[in-house]
């Protein structure tokens, strides 16, 4: 089991990204960075604008052994931005057992955000804050991020 960061922006993630690759260098993973408009949910959710539609919904950074992630908060979708809690941590279980072990101690006394659940990337995700106001997401990936073939855009 491994954890990584999980960092929110406020409409500047692909520059932020941009930043981070320009420093630790490599190639972003996973087939680049993913928008709002390509996820499946899109067409199916309330109307979201040209704008919002565009920005990232998520992107990873191979570091070393490690990654850094992110995305952009919308507002119209809810999310509120605030800077000092705009990061999540990611636990990556190694069964999807594991990973509802993890989702059920973390929340016990928290808020659950999004329950565990198969989501169109492959994984098997969710997200919640404990008790203690950290936020966390718990993402159980059978073939991670790393092996997928990987693309700069």
């Amino acid at each position: 089991m491994n954890i990584q960061p999980y960092l929110n922006f406020n409409g500047n993630t692909e520059e932020a990204f941009e930043f981070y690759r320009s420093v630790f260098g490599g190639e972003f993973a996973g087939g680049g960075i993913m928008r709002f408009k390509d996820s499946p949910g899109c067409a199916e959710g309330p109307p979201m604008s040209d704008d919002d539609s565009g920005k990232v919904m998520h992107v990873c950074l191979p570091i070393g052994s490690s990654y850094l992630m992110g995305t952009d908060s919308l507002e119209s979708m809810g999310q509120k931005l605030t800077f000092g809690d705009n990061f999540s941590i990611t636990v990556n279980p190694d069964s999807k057992e594991d990973a509802d072990r993890v989702f059920g101690g973390l929340s016990a006394g928290g808020k659950v955000e999004m329950p565990m659940q198969d989501m169109f990337w492959g994984a098997y995700w969710g997200h919640l804050t404990d008790k203690f106001g950290v936020q966390w997401m718990v993402n159980y990936m059978p073939t991670p991020c790393s092996d997928e073939k990987e693309n700069t855009k």
